[in-house]
């Protein structure tokens, strides 16, 4: 194994963890954050897609700027703000102002979410830079693994708001990371090109590529399907299926094992098949397994137990997709890699927002729309993947 690598996936991947981080910490509280602040489901729902919204919409303006100035001063004001957002949580006295500082917060998460993914694309391509997507989110597990865990026993012992001064220091920890681990990746030579008029073009010359569109939204789709369990598997698994916070965050860190351990075979698969036909065959198997759990749900076998067994075995497969088709989308725009990695992120994530919207309106305290909503993305990425990898070029090797 490279070590240059293995210590890009590391910086990487520990930067990119620190939104999720954040995400997933507090989902375990979600049940208490109402209770405390007097707000329903869709109340305490909103405080995540406010966090999600914002790290969509701003990652159209980190892409081009990190393209124009370089990617570490953004980072350093993106993990400032962080740290900032989440005190303004700590401190929050109603469900409006939680809102409002995790919207806040959003904003600098953004930046450690966006622009690895253009560092990466600066420095590799191909399957080395499958390989290196792979373990990036590796290290990116410490989240949904380790954040659950950490944040239930926080509530156990403290409160919830004792999550966010956590969290404040988490993005102390990112700033520091910034400043004495990570090189500057976009040297000044490559930024003389780069202004807003060629962001502009930039995205112009993106949304019509309908090839990265495509690659894109197979990845919106997919991690909208993650996204839609995210943000109503606690209220399902703790409310209905009468878990307790502990036992939710060992079965939400499972699914991520799944996730991330599958993942860990991009670089093999890649080298042996080609990045296209990995990215069908995981789709493939992804939407098999989701519509298999909807008709056995339908049907009655709703307990948990077939729930937690068929979301792992898809979620193994989705491990595949999130990383192939990111490199796929930003394969042929390493000009521009921070703008593209930017849309891409942004049409991953408002889509994500949209569809939790769409599920949680129809919660009912039951795991069921979750469920039709996870195998109705897994479809949606079926049909797009068959529109849009019809070529299946040689495997691609490393360089």
């Amino acid at each position: 194994m490279n070590p240059t690598i293995l210590r890009a996936a590391l910086v990487l991947g520990l930067l990119s963890a620190i939104g999720p981080f954040a995400i997933d910490m507090y989902l375990p509280a979600l049940p208490a954050i109402g209770a405390d602040l007097g707000a329903d489901t869709a109340g305490v729902q909103m405080s995540l897609m406010a966090f999600m919204a914002a790290i969509a919409v701003c990652q159209l303006f980190y892409g081009p700027i990190s393209d124009m100035v370089g990617r570490k001063p953004p980072l350093y004001f993106g993990m400032a703000l962080f740290a900032i957002g989440a005190v303004g949580c700590a401190f929050a006295p109603s469900i409006e102002w939680l809102v409002a500082a995790r919207f806040l917060q959003g904003v600098g998460a953004c930046a450690a979410m966006a622009l690895p993914r253009a560092i990466v694309r600066d420095g590799y391509t191909g399957a080395d830079a499958a390989q290196l997507q792979s373990l990036l989110m590796l290290v990116f597990s410490v989240s949904p693994i380790l954040a659950p865990l950490a944040g239930s026993l926080i509530v156990e012992f403290g409160g919830w708001r004792d999550i966010f001064w956590v969290i404040a220091g988490i993005g102390v920890l990112g700033l520091l990371l910034v400043g004495f681990t990570l090189k500057e990746t976009r040297p000044k030579h490559l930024r003389l090109d780069s202004s807003v008029g060629s962001a502009l073009r930039g995205y112009g010359l993106l949304l019509r590529d309908w090839n990265f569109i495509g690659l894109s939204m197979i990845g919106a789709f997919g991690m909208s399907s993650f996204m839609a369990y995210l943000a109503n598997s606690s209220f399902v698994l703790i409310e209905h299926y009468g878990l307790n916070p502990t036992l939710y965050s060992v079965m939400f860190s499972i699914n991520a094992v799944s996730f991330i351990g599958v993942s860990q075979l991009t670089g093999v698969l890649t080298r042996r098949y080609g990045l296209n036909a990995i990215v069908r065959t995981a789709v493939t198997g992804y939407v098999v397994t989701m519509l298999a759990l909807v008709v056995v749900y339908l049907a009655g076998f709703n307990q948990l137990p077939v729930l937690a067994t068929l979301l792992f075995v898809g979620y193994g497969f989705l491990g595949l997709v999130i990383p192939t088709t990111a490199v796929l989308a930003l394969d042929g725009h390493g000009e521009i890699a921070g703008t593209a990695s930017a849309l891409m992120g942004t049409l991953q994530l408002v889509t994500a927002a949209v569809v939790m919207g769409v599920v949680g309106s129809f919660f009912d305290g039951t795991a069921q729309p979750m469920v039709i909503g996870i195998a109705a993305c897994a479809a949606i990425a079926f049909v797009l993947t068959r529109l849009t990898l019809r070529i299946d070029p040689q495997p691609v090797a490393a360089e």
